[in-house]
């Protein structure tokens, strides 16, 4: 027996690339009215930085014409969603609206938003951080995530969910497009918020897939910390089994990355004076890492007197990381390899709706061309409504805990169980 549309989850985007915001607004919400035939539980819009002296006016003009219970969103440096043609545009600095409805039946949709100041410390329990959300974990509850960049504590608040909430998706990104503190807008049940975080906690009849996209591969051969201090590496060593093409070469940690880049072909040495990443493997026991077992870090400087290095995050004695490179070719060879396996491995038939959100490093002034990620997640994913926005930072899991990435698309794959 056929099930009734109204009991099943449906998700429809419009973008509009209107220049005035209530010609925009009309656009959008005229095309999802109609394509949506159910009441819509969760609307999701994200601007465009072009019109950042109108978010004000944003949210009583959807007022007027939205019937949502819950809405979110927030401004970016550019949008994504879907033009009338049913195919993906990414808009970057032009205006642009995009605006996501979703019929959720089954499921709970709670909003909230958070000031940094009300967040609970770290050492707290994870009860309080259950207070602070006001969903059980009980609930098996899906995380969207909208921040300041400026005012969050984003780091703080993902590592207190994944404390509170293990095993619970959560995916978003850093409202972007100014460059100053207040500038920036967050949007939440019809009110503009200029600081802390946004968010959503769907629970009951939804599930959540992610990939997560670092724009990266590897170089050389995994090496093990043997000795680290806060975000510095003082020492390690080659792992037993070195990989293909792999010279196991010992000493400082600045000896093996010079050795490393002395073996590398004259494009990968070019590439490596400026796209030079660490990768720390998220996975201790596993033993041949490959491409998406890495969590992408910055490579921040080197101390030359010590032979250290220093990476954009906490290093530890047997943790094993492994240089990266990165550019377009590579981003776009992770991102297909990251969309192969999902396609393959997922029930995608069942996936109604997907969210992006994409580092303001990719788009067009990483590929040279416009709409690349967008119409690769098509290739493979055709036929779901894809919606987002280009990010100041993406949240999103790695090995089953959450972080902050740079330079990272994120996509949010929604379906019912």
């Amino acid at each position: 027996m056929v099930e009734p549309v109204n009991n099943q989850m449906q998700w429809v985007n419009a973008l509009s690339t209107r220049p005035s915001l209530e010609g925009a607004v009309e656009e959008v919400v005229e095309r999802v009215t109609a394509a949506l035939p159910a009441k819509a539980d969760l609307g999701l819009v994200f601007i465009s930085a072009a019109f950042a002296s109108e978010y004000t006016r944003l949210m009583p003009l959807l007022q007027e014409r939205l019937e949502v219970p819950v809405l979110i969103g927030c401004s970016g440096g550019g949008v994504i969603g879907m033009k009338p043609n049913q195919e993906a545009q990414e808009v970057e600095g032009e205006p642009g609206l995009s605006l996501h409805l979703a019929h959720l039946p089954g499921v709970n949709v709670k909003a909230f938003h958070i000031f940094a100041e009300s967040m609970p410390d770290l050492d707290s329990p994870p009860d309080a951080w259950v207070e602070l959300i006001g969903v059980s974990p009980q609930e098996q509850p899906q995380f969207i995530l909208l921040a300041d960049p400026f005012s969050s504590k984003v780091n703080d608040l993902i590592q207190g969910l994944d404390f509170a909430y293990p095993g619970a998706v959560k995916v978003g990104g850093l409202a972007s497009g100014s460059a100053r503190i207040g500038g920036t807008g967050l949007f939440c049940n019809y009110k503009l918020y200029r600081e802390g975080t946004i968010g959503v906690a769907l629970s009951g009849n939804i599930v959540m897939e992610t990939i997560v996209a670092q724009g990266c591969r590897p170089i050389g051969q995994p090496y093990r910390v043997t000795l680290g201090e806060r975000n510095i590496v003082l020492g390690m060593e080659a792992e037993s089994a070195a990989g293909v093409g792999a010279t196991a070469k010992s000493g400082t940690p600045l000896e093996v990355l010079r050795d490393l880049i002395q073996s590398l072909s004259e494009e990968d040495r070019m590439l490596a004076q400026h796209s030079l990443f660490v990768g720390v493997a998220r996975d201790e026991f596993k033993q041949n890492l490959e491409q998406g077992d890495f969590l992408i870090r910055n490579l921040l400087g080197v101390e030359p007197s010590a032979g250290a290095i220093a990476i954009g995050d906490r290093v530890r004695a047997g943790q094993r990381i492994q240089f990266h490179l990165r550019d377009a070719n590579t981003s776009a060879e992770d991102l297909e390899l990251l969309l192969s396996r999902y396609q393959q491995q997922a029930n995608t038939t069942a996936a109604r709706g997907a969210l992006m959100f994409s580092c303001m490093g990719r788009g067009e002034g990483l590929y040279g061309s416009p709409n690349f990620d967008s119409h690769l997640f098509h290739r493979y994913l055709s036929n779901i409504p894809l919606g987002g926005f280009f990010c100041n930072g993406e949240i999103g899991p790695v090995g089953g805990s959450t972080f902050l990435h740079g330079y990272t698309s994120v996509f949010g794959i929604c379906r019912q169980p």
